[in-house]
């Protein structure tokens, strides 16, 4: 288990070029798509959209899983849009998660989810770099950096924000 290492994504603020260039620069083999929805809107970032990026990963031989499970349920969404609305903070100028949607997202979905099966099914299939990936430039203002953080616990090692 300590041999895998843990990173994670973000879309928001990267071209498709230094997006994959980032993933290949790491070697990344396994991609964790963890959004409740695998698409964004507009072209800017349509390199995300799922048919597409699971192509591209394909093509460069990137494992993609897609674990809807870890992702916020749209209550806990909009915990977070009502504090940012609180605080006057637009979504992408967030630098961290609130204090209740940490505390939701802990309770309502990591704290129920199985994490030693997916690493043990990380290890069966070989994952030495695995990256989780949503949509915030910021880790820190993204789930993401909950569910790396507990799987980075459980394997002993650091969690490195691409």
């Amino acid at each position: 288990m300590s041999e895998i290492e843990i990173y994670t994504i973000g879309v928001y603020g990267s071209s498709e070029n230094s997006f994959f260039k980032s993933l290949v620069s790491n070697k990344i083999d396994t991609f964790c798509d963890i959004r409740q929805r695998r698409g964004v809107r507009g072209s800017q970032y349509s390199y995300v959209n799922s048919k597409y990026l699971q192509d591209k990963l394909s093509v460069m031989n990137i494992r993609y899983f897609y674990e809807k499970s870890l992702a916020p349920t749209n209550e806990i969404r909009q915990k977070q849009k009502d504090d940012d609305k609180l605080k006057h903070i637009d979504k992408k100028q967030r630098t961290e998660l609130g204090v209740v949607f940490k505390s939701e997202y802990m309770k309502q979905i990591l704290d129920n989810y199985d994490i030693d099966a997916l690493i043990d099914r990380f290890v069966k299939e070989g994952v030495r770099r695995v990256v989780f990936f949503c949509v915030e430039q910021n880790a820190l203002a993204c789930h993401r950096s909950l569910v790396a953080s507990k799987i980075a616990r459980r394997v002993n090692k650091t969690v490195i924000h691409l």
